[in-house]
């Protein structure tokens, strides 16, 4: 079972931002950007590309409002899309506010915001969800 599947359950805490029958999206712990959300597959596939079609399909439509909620809560030019997929063997996206390309580096640091702090961005988010 990894670890999307444990926060899919609910057996470990996260900041949900939206949820599916086949999808479930929450905050990253780890953001590259403020606002940083992952789109987790209920189904756990490692790879991207192994999630049958219509998953796929979908995976964008789910994905859509949730990154127009996230452009109109963050300051950016737009919200970037990553399936890098090498921290957790399970597919996911990331959706990442971004003002410019080295925004979405992996490789460079990670913020990091107390847990008052992610209720705050959630709450933003989910508010202009529903808005």
């Amino acid at each position: 079972m990894t670890l999307f599947t444990k926060i899919i359950q609910g057996t470990i805490p996260s900041y949900k931002i939206a949820e599916s029958e086949k999808f479930f999206a929450f905050l990253d712990i780890f953001p590259l950007q403020k606002g940083h959300t992952l789109i987790v597959p209920k189904l756990e596939i490692d790879k991207i590309f192994d999630v049958p079609d219509e998953y796929l399909a979908e995976l964008l439509l789910f994905a859509k409002p949730i990154a127009k909620a996230i452009e109109a809560s963050f300051e950016c030019n737009r919200v970037g899309m990553v399936t890098v997929g090498l921290e957790v063997p399970h597919a996911h996206l990331h959706l990442i506010p971004i003002n410019q390309a080295k925004d979405m580096e992996f490789s460079g640091p990670k913020l990091s915001f107390t847990s008052e702090e992610m209720i705050a961005i959630q709450n933003d988010i989910v508010s202009k969800l529903k808005a």
